[in-house]
């Protein structure tokens, strides 16, 4: 056989593999690397995505080409994954991705791995087994390890865990040296169920009017993810840290605070986030207060009296707490007299002692940022932040990316609430929504990791759709089965909900249906793993 032929018909095999391999650790690393079989779970979960079954029509060809020659063989194996390896990527390149796979070490390092092995079997078989039809051999093992991709990233990523838990021990004793040299930084941890990423923005905003304040970037809320901050991010002029803080189970706040070991707490809402994961509500109470019971004796926690799960808890530390609310003014800290628009709040702050009200004004959208901005106040005034300069810094919040961010599409207002979506942040969202002026339209595929809760939820969700859209495009056919419930129980106009597959189609819809002024709400957008 001539070996340029058969070093050609290797191309199309090669791209197929690397396709296919790419998207498996993608799926690896959004699953977090297996934590919790994570990534195990969702194969099984999603067969025809880990297993491709147009696959299968090469095993045909292979059997059929029994009886032919090697060059006969070798060419139309390869002409098979060739369009076989099209139609794949011709589907990945149109999938929507929320976040897209980031090349990191950790990567390469199961790249290698990946690699090393799909050759092992060849090279063994080079050595050991000269005498057998190694064209027929070849085909089938390439077969085998090509269909199983998605398993053989999962056994690369099990073989590289001793690496990987020497590399994470090398780079967490450099954080915590460098932590140990910058002690008198303060560090400020935020938690809960909802708005981590949102109170971490709006507090570093606030601080930075007079501090040289620095917060986890993104949503690096897990050990790797503040390792990472620590050591890459953060400055020796930082005179405050605030480092989001994100668990799935118990346990993982306290390793978080272990590491940070701050002094200062907020606590954000303790929901329903990742109840599948936690157990129980009970569990996830208990996680998130882990922070505020991590805290020193002299150390503050930031608390909201309106969360019935913070007030009836019985914390275990003696720390100073200072309450935040809206509807209970036996908090240190609420707001009142909060007036709402599509350009902004206003809104007053009462402080405990002080009868006097303290008027404040933001360009973020929604209730649940009054929160967040309250807990900012609540620190930045044990900072020593004047009332003047809070003033300043709330009015200087920018709007948060993904969180109720007002943009344009053309001429059509988007609300873009697109980065997660929870119970009581949907609402919210539809409350702001509400009170644009011109024609409504949702765009969601509703609420996920809710656990056994998920499907009423999401079916109470679509009933509050009901009162608010004058369209509704749902994204997801089987995901927002329980949303069109809610709307159909409210007696909401079938034709007015539009089920689509791919949220980029949304938008071609939306321009159809707009009217002469539109505001679109983009609530939710699921990340890859949970596309149908």
């Amino acid at each position: 056989m001539n070996m340029k032929v058969f070093i050609i018909s290797l191309i199309p095999i090669l791209f197929y593999i690397i396709i296919r391999t790419k998207k498996a650790l993608h799926m690896l690393q959004q699953n977090w690397y297996n934590d919790g079989n994570r990534y195990i779970k969702w194969i099984f979960k999603n067969f025809e995505k880990a297993f491709n079954i147009t696959e299968i029509s090469v095993l045909l060809i292979i059997l059929g080409n029994y009886y032919l020659n090697n060059t006969i063989s070798i060419i139309s194996y390869s002409l098979s994954y060739l369009i076989v390896g099209a139609l794949y990527f011709k589907e990945m390149k149109y999938e929507q991705s929320k976040k897209p796979l980031v090349i990191t070490k950790r990567i390469r390092r199961l790249i290698a791995t990946v690699l090393f092995l799909y050759l092992l079997p060849f090279v063994v078989y080079y050595f050991k087994f000269k005498n057998i039809n190694y064209v027929l051999f070849y085909q089938i093992t390439a077969f085998i390890l090509i269909f199983i991709n998605f398993l053989i990233v999962w056994l690369a990523n099990i073989i590289n865990k001793p690496i990987e838990k020497q590399v994470f021990y090398y780079y967490k004793r450099r954080a915590v040296r460098k932590l140990k040299q910058m002690s008198t930084m303060k560090v400020v941890g935020i938690t809960g169920s909802y708005g981590k990423t949102s109170s971490k923005n709006i507090l570093n905003d606030i601080l930075n009017i007079k501090f040289d304040s620095f917060a986890t970037p993104q949503n690096f809320n897990t050990t790797y993810g503040l390792i990472n901050s620590v050591n890459n991010y953060l400055d020796k002029f930082s005179e405050i840290f605030i480092a989001e803080m994100g668990a799935f189970k118990l346990g993982e706040i306290k390793e978080l605070c272990d590491l940070m070991k701050p002094k200062y707490g907020i606590l954000t809402k303790v929901g329903v986030a990742h109840l599948e994961s936690f157990g129980s509500r009970e569990n996830i109470q208990k996680g998130k207060f882990e922070l505020i019971e991590s805290l020193p004796s002299d150390g503050i926690g930031i608390l909201n009296r309106d969360d019935e799960y913070q007030v009836n808890y019985e914390l275990e530390n003696d720390c100073q707490i200072i309450w935040i609310g809206i509807e209970n003014k036996d908090s240190d800290i609420y707001a009142d007299n909060i007036k709402l628009s599509h350009t902004g709040m206003t809104f007053d702050v009462y402080f405990s002692g002080d009868s006097k009200p303290y008027k404040f004004e933001t360009k973020l959208l929604g209730k649940a940022n009054i929160y967040n901005i309250l807990a900012g106040i609540a620190l930045g005034r044990e900072f020593g932040l004047t009332i003047e300069q809070l003033q300043l810094g709330v009015k200087a919040v920018n709007s948060i990316p993904h969180r109720l961010e007002p943009k344009k599409y053309g001429n059509i207002n988007i609300i873009d609430d697109a980065y997660n979506s929870n119970p009581v942040g949907s609402k919210m969202a539809l409350e702001v929504l509400s009170m644009m002026p011109g024609k409504k339209i949702v765009v969601t595929p509703g609420m996920i990791d809710l656990g056994v809760e998920q499907y009423n939820l999401n079916k109470e969700f679509g009933t509050y759709i009901a009162d608010v859209a004058d369209e509704v495009i749902l994204i997801g056919e089987e995901q927002t089965t329980p949303i069109k419930e809610g709307l159909i129980e409210k007696k909401y106009k079938e034709k007015h909900i539009h089920i689509l597959n791919d949220v980029k189609e949304a938008f071609l819809l939306i321009q159809e249906l707009q009217g002469k002024e539109t505001y679109v709400l983009l609530e939710n957008d699921l990340p890859d793993i949970f596309n149908e």
